[in-house]
């Protein structure tokens, strides 16, 4: 079970990780658009465009990767001080009454959406060069969809826990600040309990 748990984060951290270079061709679109409006006076009509597309998709596609690295917001304060089998209790609770139908119903609802789009081939009425929106809408089910695999592997990892009282393997590339200087003042309290021990022999 655990391997299927960790390709299920593997698979979310591929595609979070490909549409994480969005934020790249987002950026140089914007450099490019400020270079030519404000220096050689020529605005696009392409810019915003380009860069609501990636910003879309960034978010869409990095949802199942920031949830298969536990990275989304939550009460932290409050939660880290729980039990581990609390912390796992709540959380298969809010999978299951809310994350779990909340995307299964953006993927059923999703799918005929994207369809009515690519017929009509629908383009943007925000846009002034009526940019197609039907490639950037049928992420919306692809989205959902991935989103559903990985709370299936958290919710397995809730129950997991619920039985073991800790928290199963998962996969980390990311570590936020706070974690790192806990951990640090964590490692430095064992270290100088080692010191005292020495000392006392």
């Amino acid at each position: 079970m655990e391997s299927l748990l960790l390709f299920i984060d593997r698979l979310s951290a591929g595609v979070g990780k490909a549409f994480g270079w969005c934020i790249i061709i987002m950026t140089l679109g914007t450099c490019y658009e400020v270079f030519v409006r404000y220096v050689l006076r020529s605005p696009t009509n392409w810019a915003f465009d380009l860069s609501y597309f990636m910003y879309g998709a960034l978010f869409m596609m990095a949802g199942a990767y920031t949830l298969s690295r536990n990275g989304h917001v939550r009460g932290d304060v409050v939660y880290r001080l729980m039990p581990y089998r609390v912390q796992a209790s709540i959380d298969l609770v809010l999978y299951i009454i809310f994350l779990a139908p909340g995307f299964a119903a953006l993927l059923y609802y999703g799918i005929p959406y994207v369809e009515i789009s690519w017929i009509q081939r629908e383009v943007s009425i925000y846009s002034p060069t009526g940019a197609p929106v039907y490639p950037h809408k049928t992420l919306i089910p692809i989205a959902a969809a991935l989103m559903l695999i990985q709370c299936f592997a958290e919710i397995v990892r809730c129950v997991i826990c619920i039985r073991d009282g800790v928290w199963p393997q998962r996969l980390h590339d990311v570590e936020e600040m706070e974690s790192a200087i806990l951990a640090e003042a964590e490692d430095r309290r064992r270290i100088e309990e080692q010191m005292h021990v020495g000392a006392a022999r």
